[in-house]
């Protein structure tokens, strides 16, 4: 498991990373996203160990990277941006290079080549020169290096940056792979990369974590689609008990003529009620006052609409932040 507790990282004056709590078990595919300068990178730079943290700490299986960063690196596989590959080098070459640097022993790193560029599917390239390879090759590349030695923890930078289609596919089913056997930190602006890929993100703003929820969870609203054989006069009337906790809203988009069943609807749940524990009373309230139901269901946000969301929200300062604590 991989634990960060008060995560923070001061550029002079400036704290580009603000005291950031996180816990990932393993095999989970977490997407850290962000918008540039929102802190993403700088936590990727500290968690990889690239970069040491002003306060805070970093464990991986109980070992504190700060402490022991020699032993905790060795369960850490990173794929930066822009990974510094050596272009004149074979592809066999570099990995037995980066081997050395993993402090392989001999044995065991010819048996890890094999296996990551099986994994990596790069056996027919495994004598090109580097700088010969395509963009979706190179990344492969990348990716190979990151695992050889089998760390427990993945960390991805941008691994599907100007990738074509086809190629983000082929790295899409690649990193899901490797999540059988690795806990991988993914940090991506493509929010349907997270789509894809991610069973959690997290959001950072301003340096701070604003979100950090399950992709179930983040996709769900506090609005519920309703199909029904009434107008919106008669639904008005049958759910007027509830006129204080949510709030009816046509969508004549959704209906072909005016004053035609079937008609369509969204309840915008008011306060932190549960819309799914307002389904069974909308339900008895609808069919006693004999309107039939087609479809109620919870609707579904798009991540993009989330994260649009999370970085207009006002900025809470830590004052106001422990005035609503107490």
């Amino acid at each position: 498991m991989l634990e960060v507790t008060r995560l923070t990282r001061f550029y002079g004056d400036f704290k580009a990373v603000d005291e950031v709590n996180f816990k990932i078990d393993h095999g989970e595919i977490v997407g850290l996203l962000g918008h540039n300068g929102a802190g993403k990178t700088t936590i990727m730079k500290m968690l990889s160990g690239y970069l040491e943290p002003n306060n805070g700490s970093i464990t991986i299986d109980n070992i504190d990277l700060q402490v022991d960063p020699k032993k905790a690196q060795l369960e850490i596989g990173y794929l930066p941006e822009n990974l510094p590959i050596y272009p004149e080098m074979t592809v066999a070459d570099y990995l037995d290079y980066v081997g050395d640097m993993k402090g392989l022993a001999e044995e065991d790193k010819v048996q890890e080549i094999r296996r990551v560029i099986r994994e990596t599917a790069l056996v027919d390239k495994l004598l090109s020169p580097i700088a010969t390879l395509s963009r979706g090759y190179k990344q492969r590349v990348g990716v190979a290096q990151a695992i050889l030695g089998k760390p427990r923890i993945l960390i991805l930078d941008e691994p599907t940056n100007g990738l074509d289609p086809t190629q983000t596919e082929q790295m899409r089913i690649l990193i899901k792979t490797l999540a059988s056997k690795a806990t991988v930190i993914l940090s991506t602006h493509i929010m349907q990369e997270v789509d894809a890929i991610c069973d959690r993100a997290l959001i950072i703003r301003h340096g701070r974590l604003a979100v950090d929820a399950g992709l179930e969870e983040l996709r769900r609203s506090n609005t519920l689609l309703l199909v029904a054989s009434a107008g919106i006069t008669a639904v008005n009337s049958a759910l007027s008990s509830l006129q204080d906790e949510l709030a009816i809203e046509p969508l004549p988009d959704h209906t072909a003529q005016a004053n035609q069943s079937p008609f369509h609807y969204r309840l915008r749940i008011e306060g932190d009620t549960n819309p799914q524990k307002l389904i069974p009373e909308i339900t008895r309230l609808l069919v006693q006052a004999d309107i039939d139901i087609y479809g109620i269901s919870q609707e579904k946000r798009d991540l993009e609409t989330l994260f649009r969301e999370v970085n207009t929200a006002p900025v809470q300062t830590p004052a106001e932040e422990t005035k609503d604590a107490a």
